[in-house]
């Protein structure tokens, strides 16, 4: 029998953990096209108040989760065997290409989606006319 050395832990970390209190990150995606990249970070039940973005004295993007999830009483009568759309708490730090434009990023969150567009500097084609001597 082929043998995965992967396999035996994912089998026994789905069944010996407490899946309640299993960090994961947040699935992201990254679009880019001629005038921008875009960012999406997805996070069921995500809502604005729970985000951070900014900008760290290197110059990198921070993005943090913040979710102040509280145990209702009506949350005890279901039992999860896995639970994924738990995301209490997430940060990264994010390199920035160099052609992206940092006083213009802009974010929000719809549908538990936070989307974030870092727009990239326009570069200026300077046209230069002269005339050119022939020695």
């Amino acid at each position: 029998m082929f043998k995965n050395s992967w396999f035996p832990t994912v089998f026994d970390d789905f069944f010996n953990t407490n899946m309640t209190t299993q960090r994961t990150a947040p699935a992201v995606n990254v679009k880019v096209d001629e005038n921008a990249y875009t960012m999406e970070v997805a996070a069921p039940g995500l809502k604005k108040e729970y985000c951070r973005i900014s900008i760290n004295d290197e110059g990198n993007l921070n993005v943090a989760i913040e979710n102040k999830f509280e145990h209702k009483e009506e949350d005890k009568k279901e039992h999860y065997l896995r639970r994924e759309f738990s995301y209490t708490n997430y940060q990264q730090a994010y390199t920035l290409p160099e052609d992206v434009d940092k006083n213009g990023i802009s974010a929000k969150v719809e549908d538990g989606v936070l989307t974030i567009v870092m727009p990239k500097v326009k570069k200026e084609e300077v046209k230069v006319s002269r005339h050119i001597d022939i020695a």
